[in-house]
């Protein structure tokens, strides 16, 4: 890392609570830089296959983004459960963070036309889903009596670390690898072969269309994935977002296999620390 670089002092605050969707209390954590401001803000969104992880999985860069005057709001949203679907659900607790930090925006020091979303493996497809499609009627205005339901939900960027972005691909890979468990079957509530709309509207892929093309994309991932295919997802999501005028940068990581991404940033050859500073230039330019 460069040791020369500027770092600020920052604040955290774990476990705030920014919504509750179907008496279900959603918290996540906050890391505040501390200065002027106001500062940007990414949402973070674990990965966990939509049925594990938690919102530690921030924990290192919510710590590097704050110390370098950007905000970073790590958070829960509803997991997957045998019998229990949570999409589109989990994708609406995100559009929650969203407001949630949209509308405490002078609370927290936070310029409010300046938000992204920051989402791992699961996380990517949600989050990319929430930053792409968030005022789909699918998606959108669902939960009325939320504190601030009327505050909008666009974002500026999204940021994608190995994420899934074509669930009828993924459907067929964990058909193949975990037939008795098939974590899309769960998020979603059916398989491929009975619903097929249903898998095309939760791909991220299918809302690169030039009508959202407004939000500026990085998308990174490793050379040896061995859980997301690298060209079924990042490198098929890319070409979609180029062919609908987005504009989209990508860091390709030499060597890097999945589950990389909650690494400590400053450990020796970390991905994380690979992806940092690169991440860092293209937040600066479109954060």
């Amino acid at each position: 890392m460069n040791t020369g670089e500027k770092v600020g002092e920052f604040e955290t605050r774990m476990g705030v609570t920014y919504a509750t969707h179907d008496s279900v209390a959603l918290a996540g954590d906050l890391y505040l830089p501390k200065g002027a401001g106001p500062f940007p803000v990414l949402v973070g969104v674990h990965g966990g296959g939509w049925v594990q992880g938690v919102r530690g999985q921030f924990q290192h860069w919510g710590k590097y983004l704050a110390a370098r005057g950007i905000a970073l709001f790590a958070v829960s949203y509803r997991l997957a459960k045998p019998g229990q679907k949570t999409f589109p659900h989990a994708v609406q607790d995100v559009l929650a963070a969203i407001q949630f930090v949209r509308g405490n925006a002078t609370d927290f020091n936070i310029a409010p036309d300046r938000i992204g979303v920051f989402g791992h493996s699961a996380g990517g497809n949600i989050g990319a889903l929430a930053a792409l499609a968030g005022g789909n009627p699918l998606f959108a205005s669902s939960y009325p009596q939320d504190p601030h339901a009327k505050v909008g939900t666009q974002v500026k960027v999204f940021a994608g670390v190995y994420g899934v972005y074509d669930l009828a691909e993924m459907w067929g890979k964990y058909a193949i690898q975990s037939p008795k468990q098939n974590n899309i079957e769960m998020f979603l509530g059916g398989s491929l072969p009975d619903n097929r709309q249903l898998y095309f509207d939760a791909s991220p892929i299918s809302h690169a269309i030039s009508a959202n093309n407004k939000v500026a994309v990085h998308l990174s991932v490793g050379t040896e994935d061995d859980l997301v295919d690298r060209g079924a997802h990042t490198d098929a999501f890319v070409l979609a977002l180029k062919q609908a005028g987005f504009f989209v940068r990508t860091t390709i990581l030499q060597g890097a296999p999945h589950y990389w991404g909650s690494d400590p940033i400053d450990e020796v050859n970390s991905f994380s620390g690979f992806l940092a500073p690169r991440l860092m230039r293209f937040l600066a330019e479109k954060l």
